[in-house]
């Protein structure tokens, strides 16, 4: 892989004497010892931490989410030519990312991002996507402002969404939002962050950078979409998928929420759209997945991880693009996408769509709004003295936009019982 790939923004030479290890080495100890990874352990992944002792959180999701990326590379290892061989990740950065993915994630899930975006649809927005990207490339202590100071490939490949957030439409009242679900966040990077964008996709040339930052413009939340992301993204997406549509499946089997009669009514549907042979394997893994037999369950969950490894292979998305970094992605077979899709669907539905996490949700994301406005209005008496200096720097550079900035980097970087002491702290009698 070209040196431009391997540079990391500082520039700074490795001063550590015998250290053998290679860049993307590097970079996953870097986040797997960064504050930011740790703090998955105490983030929703879809039940609220503390509901139960068996379900993830989005610290194992992300632990999982690793190993089915090292899955796949070994899968495309042997299906693939040696010129498409050269192109894939090394397992260390293919796990980098998959470690890396969520750690931009606010507390309390979606609910608590889409609640932050609210709040600063004023100063440019909220996105975890684009907190993990920031994150990584400025705000953690591995130098002082370059972050983690990953190099650029892992930079790219962390990029889910490479373009910047459009303008954003703001309500008249920012105490009545009436339903958050029209403030759902656009998915792009921070404006703030345009130049760290900027430096990822420096060996890009013209047409090529033009091509991979394509959106479609939508009328209504989230207001756009990105429609490319590099190979190494689309791999790390596509790990992130299978661990979120079939082991949080496993979580709401093994935890009663979704029970048979209600898998066998979405599954009908889905079985009339695949192929034969998926088609009769699902129906084999169903009476495995609510038999009374764990070890069977456990069984048809990894045989429906295999489904998805196993089929995984390298499309050209954009056959114009001259960077085979963005040229090519991780793909599913048609059947296979569709089967993926609608797992995840049938955990939304069931799960998360379900009134007791919705009130959940509902209550967590009142919390980080009322957090935000508290700061907002009281930032010298109530942020902590760090924070603080922070907020006081970015207010004087860049105004009311920068501060605000600072807030939500402080209150996104809160686990979910952090979150839920400091309400306690400011508003519970």
């Amino acid at each position: 892989m070209n040196a431009h790939w391997q540079a990391r923004r500082s520039e700074a030479p490795l001063n550590r004497p015998g250290d053998r290890r290679t860049p993307w080495q590097r970079d996953r100890a870097r986040v797997l010892h960064s504050a930011a990874f740790r703090r998955l352990q105490s983030k929703t992944q879809i039940m609220n931490v503390g509901e139960n002792d068996f379900y993830r959180t989005r610290l194992t999701h992300s632990l999982e989410a690793a190993q089915i990326g090292s899955s796949l590379i070994n899968q495309l290892q042997h299906v693939c030519d040696d010129t498409m061989k050269a192109l894939l990740p090394d397992l260390n950065l293919m796990e980098t990312l998959c470690l890396a993915h969520d750690i931009g994630h606010p507390p309390f899930g979606h609910g608590g991002e889409t609640a932050l975006n609210f709040k600063m649809l004023k100063s440019g927005g909220f996105e975890g996507n684009g907190q993990t990207f920031r994150i990584v490339g400025k705000l953690e202590a591995y130098h002082p402002d370059h972050g983690m100071d990953l190099t650029r490939r892992s930079l790219l490949g962390l990029l889910k969404y490479p373009v910047l957030m459009p303008p954003l439409p703001a309500p008249d009242n920012f105490d009545r939002p009436g339903s958050l679900a029209q403030w759902k966040p656009a998915k792009a990077l921070f404006a703030c962050d345009a130049d760290l964008l900027d430096w990822v996709l420096e060996p890009l040339n013209a047409q090529d950078r033009e091509l991979f930052q394509q959106v479609e413009r939508l009328k209504a939340s989230p207001w756009q979409r990105s429609l490319h992301k590099s190979l190494d993204a689309s791999l790390m997406e596509l790990a992130d998928d299978i661990a979120y549509g079939v082991h949080d499946l496993e979580d709401a089997v093994v935890t009663g929420t979704l029970n048979e009669a209600q898998w066998h009514q979405h599954l009908g549907k889905v079985l009339e759209q695949l192929d034969p042979e998926l088609a009769k394997l699902m129906q084999q893994l169903s009476e495995q997945l609510f038999g009374s037999e764990h070890h069977l369950r456990k069984n048809a969950i990894g045989a429906l991880v295999n489904i998805f490894v196993t089929t995984v292979r390298l499309e050209q998305v954009l056959p114009d693009a001259s960077e085979p970094l963005v040229r090519y992605n991780a793909c599913l077979p048609d059947s296979e996408r569709h089967l993926l899709n609608s797992l995840k669907a049938v955990v939304f539905e069931h799960v998360i769509n379900q009134p007791e996490i919705q009130q959940l949700r509902y209550r967590s994301q009142t919390m980080l709004g009322d957090l935000f406005t508290a700061f907002h209005t009281e930032p010298q008496r109530l942020l902590p003295r760090n924070t603080r200096a922070r907020w006081q720097a970015a207010y004087e550079q860049e105004g009311q936009v920068g501060a605000d900035r600072i807030l939500c980097d402080y209150i996104a970087g809160m686990t979910d019982d952090y979150a839920e002491r400091m309400y306690r702290n400011l508003f519970v009698v």
